[in-house]
């Protein structure tokens, strides 16, 4: 059972403040999420999710007695012991990260020198700790100890991934917020890591950069596969068996997307040229993903001996199953890529939100997988959805204008 229940602010209603707030609020502690988006809030203050992630509009439920929203920075941090900083911090022109929402949070909290510790969950670029540091000096913070604690949940099971982690990881120079912050994870069922912020900011980015390695170096496998009459299924399977590598990550497809590793793993590329190193095996994995889904426009434009004034069916269009989330999506990619050889889009996904720009606005959403594949041309599968392994594949093909097997498809990466 917990030592004490806390008061926690959390900034950022996104996917990961709202799983970390309703996270902490299942483990008996108060929670109050602030946002800058009225109409999240409002959604939030309602009743409703504005994200899909299983299981978690059933927490939030389940405990909004202990939950507030709200868009006044004030008002969260009013009776607040602890803030998380959960902001997102996509990438700048240059592939650094924007960390602007996050100075705006330290600017907010002005003042508010009674807070135990201000904690960011945000993936951030390393030495960024140091620089929150003096900035929540010149805030009137200096007595407010600062901590990284990173988070390593995967959208589609971020909830499980939470109460079940493998490691939490605590970086702080404060041994009082290190024992804070262990505090507010009693209940959570996984071991914790103490360390200097420099490094639990670098155990998230190496973490995801070796994830895309291996999904990259994969599908190099696949390819070479290809080439040589292997089949991959019958390689990776092999492959993973040995305890050393693992079976996870090394399903061939259409290459890594999501809020994470695109982003992460750039943001490490950034950081180690502005460092005045050339991370070369980074910038091949980042090269190979950025191929992966051209290939598969290629392999069908090949098949149909050209894609002009073809019909295409896309089958999925979220990064991966499991979640109703489009950032880096490799279906974006093909959408825009098949409209630019002249072929028209049909697209079907059951999670995905109504598109409206880039390739989506010409594309034709349909409602059923019938739908999407009757006198179609050919047929790409973008996100593995269970709709798509369960689907009676030989019937679906009798619909096409001239079935032909170069399906390409993705397969279900982990992504935080």
């Amino acid at each position: 059972m917990h030592n004490s229940n806390h008061n926690v602010a959390v900034f950022g209603a996104g996917y990961i403040g709202l799983v970390a707030g309703a996270c902490f609020a299942e483990l008996g502690h108060r929670v109050t999420i602030r946002d800058i988006q009225p109409a999240r809030i409002q959604a939030l203050q309602s009743g409703a999710v504005p994200i899909y992630e299983p299981g978690l509009g059933e927490m939030l439920a389940r405990n909004s007695k202990r939950l507030r929203f709200t868009l006044d920075a004030d008002e969260a941090v009013r009776d607040a012991e602890i803030v998380y900083v959960c902001v997102d911090t996509p990438p700048t022109a240059s592939g650094d990260a924007d960390l602007s929402r996050i100075w705006a949070v330290i600017n907010a909290l002005k003042g508010a020198s009674h807070l135990a510790v201000v904690t960011v969950k945000s993936t951030v670029p390393v030495g960024t700790g140091a620089r929150i540091r003096a900035a929540m000096d010149t805030a009137g913070l200096e007595h407010v100890p600062y901590a990284s604690n990173p988070e390593f949940t995967a959208e589609g099971r971020a909830v499980e991934d939470f109460m079940h982690p493998d490691r939490i990881v605590i970086g702080t120079e404060d041994d009082t917020a290190a024992e804070l912050l262990a505090d507010l994870h009693d209940g959570v069922k996984g071991p914790t890591l103490l360390m200097d912020v420099a490094s639990a900011e670098m155990v998230k980015l190496t973490a995801n950069a070796l994830l895309a390695t291996k999904i990259s170096f994969t599908n190099e496998i696949a390819t070479l596969c290809e080439a040589t009459g292997a089949d991959i299924a019958h390689v990776t399977k092999a492959t993973g068996m040995d305890h050393r590598l693992g079976p996870h990550f090394m399903n061939a497809g259409l290459g890594y997307g999501g809020s994470c590793f695109p982003k992460d793993s750039r943001a490490l590329r950034a950081l180690a040229s502005n460092s005045g190193y050339a991370f070369q095996l980074l910038t091949a994995v980042i090269e190979v993903n950025d191929l992966q889904p051209r290939r598969a426009v290629q392999r069908l434009k090949n098949e149909l001996n050209g894609l002009k004034g073809r019909t295409i069916a896309l089958l999925g269009m979220t990064f991966k199953p499991g979640t109703d989330d489009m950032r880096e999506a490799p279906s974006t990619v093909i959408a825009s890529r098949l409209q630019a050889e002249g072929a028209h889009v049909r697209c079907w996904d059951p999670m995905a939100p109504a598109c409206n720009d880039g390739p989506w606005a010409s594309a034709h959403r349909c409602a059923t997988l019938p739908q999407t594949m009757t006198a179609a041309d050919g047929a790409i599968i973008a996100t593995d959805w269970p709709q798509l392994r369960q689907a009676n594949w030989s019937r679906l093909a009798t619909m096409m204008n001239t079935p032909c097997s170069s399906t390409a498809e993705t397969s279900s990466h982990h992504t935080s």
